[in-house]
């Protein structure tokens, strides 16, 4: 039997990683969104290019929870963008409105699936989708890291004039300024990227890297990344459906690692057939430290926000 993998919302992060994931031919794919009419016409439209891509997929377009039935895995992307006049506070609460009615539908009808969040705020919203769906803690896992790293490896690759296959780096941290690029484990095919670049290129890089999704804002004007988005997570997503076991840079929920408890922060986590299998403690310098202390602060900012507010 062919697994199944559920997409909360069609927009373009969704539609997206719905597509990547049809012609990977990883699952059948369920796309659900309240409005209606466009994920059936978008889940249609995927379904009629599998002859051309030659993937023997299911691919069906939904505004109906029941659809979603015993999924293995639920992709939540659904969620507002910032507008102009809007507080943090005001998208961190609209948007925890919309992860917890969605997650609590999805998890209603998929009991056993594994949980990858997008929603932003990142990290405050895999705390929402924790809490509304009761699921253990390996079970509901965010994609920011991923996304970060790419971005991350896509400069360094550039500057450097070298294949991006040959970069290695990790970013940790919460998803957005406070992210935590570490330079000391980054290295081409090996080679410390400190003897590759600067000092002063590799600070430019950090700082674009935590820019990254602002730049590309900047750019389209009236929306945000969705390919390299998408993409991340979808290696996430193959990684579990896979059970490849690949340790990858994700949001997890904190027990202790870190001195964080309670708390969902990007680490190092070993993906696989159970979803999170295990997170990893790298050894970190004072100003790693730091910086990560500073990022999982903020993280717990919002939480605290959350909490007022009865979630």
């Amino acid at each position: 039997m062919r697994r199944k993998v559920t997409i909360i919302g069609a927009g373009n992060v969704g539609a997206s990683c719905a597509l990547r994931i049809a012609d990977k031919e990883l699952a059948d794919v369920t796309l659900i969104d309240i409005i209606e009419g466009v994920p059936q016409g978008k889940a249609l439209d995927m379904l009629e290019a599998c002859p051309v891509e030659g993937s023997d997929v299911r691919v069906v377009g939904t505004n109906d929870y029941e659809d979603t039935a015993n999924s293995d895995v639920v992709v939540m992307t659904a969620g507002f963008p910032r507008k102009p006049g809007m507080s943090r506070d005001d998208l961190l609460l609209k948007n925890a409105s919309i992860v917890r009615s969605c997650i609590a539908a999805a998890a209603k009808y998929s009991p056993n699936a594994i949980l990858v969040v997008v929603s932003n705020p990142l990290d405050a919203m895999c705390h929402v989708a924790y809490h509304t769906s009761g699921f253990s803690r390996n079970r509901v896992i965010g994609m920011a890291g991923v996304l970060d790293t790419a971005r991350f490896r896509t400069f360094l690759a550039e500057a450097a004039g070298v294949s991006v296959s040959n970069v290695v780096a990790m970013v940790l941290g919460g998803h957005g300024d406070t992210m935590v690029p570490l330079v000391r484990y980054t290295s081409v095919s090996g080679i410390p990227i400190s003897q590759i670049l600067s000092e002063d290129e590799i600070a430019a890089i950090v700082q674009r890297t935590r820019d990254g999704g602002a730049e590309i804002v900047k750019h389209l004007k009236t929306g945000s990344a969705y390919y390299a988005p998408s993409s991340s997570v979808v290696e996430m997503v193959e990684s579990i459906l896979k059970d490849q076991r690949r340790v990858l840079p994700c949001a997890a929920l904190l027990e202790g690692e870190y001195g964080r408890d309670g708390i969902f922060v990007g680490v190092p986590c070993k993906l696989g057939a159970n979803g999170l299998e295990q997170v990893y403690e790298v050894e970190l310098d004072a100003h790693e430290r730091a910086a990560l202390e500073a990022s999982s602060d903020a993280v717990e900012e919002l939480v605290a926000v959350l909490r007022q507010n009865g979630y």
